[in-house]
């Protein structure tokens, strides 16, 4: 993708789901009209296995392109222990951006064997700088900015959910 492109992308006002473009998978927080209330969902069990042991999260699963466009936007706060995964169809680089987000996030890229592949750490809130998984992911674990380091979360660490194939 040219860097015009990405530069229209980014200044896009729509929310924006998951969108295939040229085998590169965007995925952006944005659109003002996000904010208004939203049902609250359901939180399920995710492990994520690190050198210091087992870390159990309470996810927010986002299935539909609505509430993938919505992610976490909008929010003041959310427990420790909590998140919310973002899956897809198939590995594909993503991007994502901070539009609307109030909470710094670490964003967790995970492969479809459940491998993390990539950790951005304490990304910046209202930011529309793209953030990139640098290789093909299957999904995205947001947590509160810091969360990764203080468990060991890295580059190899394996999570543990019925989305990932082991």
């Amino acid at each position: 993708m040219s860097p015009a492109a990405l530069q229209i992308l980014i200044r896009m006002r729509p929310v924006l789901a998951a969108i295939a473009i040229g085998g590169l998978t965007v995925f952006a927080h944005g659109a003002e009209e996000a904010c208004r209330p939203a049902p609250e969902r359901s939180r399920e069990n995710l492990q994520i296995l690190t050198a210091s042991g087992h870390h159990p999260f309470k996810v927010e699963v986002a299935r539909t392109p609505e509430q993938r466009a919505k992610g976490l936007m909008c929010r003041r706060s959310m427990s420790r222990d909590h998140g919310m995964l973002f899956t897809f169809d198939m590995e594909t680089p993503i991007l994502m951006w901070m539009k609307n987000t109030y909470l710094p996030l670490d964003m967790v890229f995970v492969s479809r064997s459940g491998s993390v592949i990539a950790v951005a750490a304490n990304t910046t809130p209202f930011s529309e700088e793209l953030i990139t998984s640098g290789k093909p992911a299957y999904a995205v674990i947001e947590l509160n900015a810091g969360v990764a380091a203080e468990m060991g979360i890295t580059e190899g660490s394996r999570v543990e959910y019925p989305a990932f194939r082991h």
